[in-house]
């Protein structure tokens, strides 16, 4: 294997499947693609993922700012504004997860196909 071959081995497995975890959960990208388009304060984005609670939203944000994904600004207004934008770290995923999308996009079909011709074949 080449240098620059990908090799789980010298990864830390750890980090690998925490790296996954945080991309890996739907609010995350619905909020990822949110937020691509720049600043949204709460009820913004409450609005525009009109499928996630309130729980949901504020424990994704709180996730993604802990990881230094979402800089979360608040303005001292009564009541308070609150403003959620990528930082740069976040930005950083933003690539990933078009071309993740565009696979979605091609592939998706085939393994929906995938799916049923192997149900067909394994029904009891």
């Amino acid at each position: 294997m080449s240098e620059q071959s990908f090799s789980y081995e010298a990864e830390s497995p750890c980090h690998y499947r925490r790296a996954l975890e945080i991309v890996a959960s739907k609010w995350t990208v619905l909020v990822f693609y949110e937020l691509e388009s720049g600043t949204k304060r709460y009820s913004d984005l409450k609005r525009s993922i009109d499928c996630v609670t309130q729980k949901m939203l504020t424990q994704t944000l709180r996730q993604l700012e802990r990881d230094g994904l979402v800089l979360r600004v608040v303005y001292p207004t009564i009541p308070p504004t609150v403003e959620y934008s990528l930082t740069p770290l976040g930005v950083s995923l933003i690539e990933p997860m078009r071309t993740l999308h565009k696979w979605t996009e091609t592939h998706y079909d085939s393994v929906l196909e995938a799916r049923q011709t192997f149900d067909q074949a394994n029904v009891n």
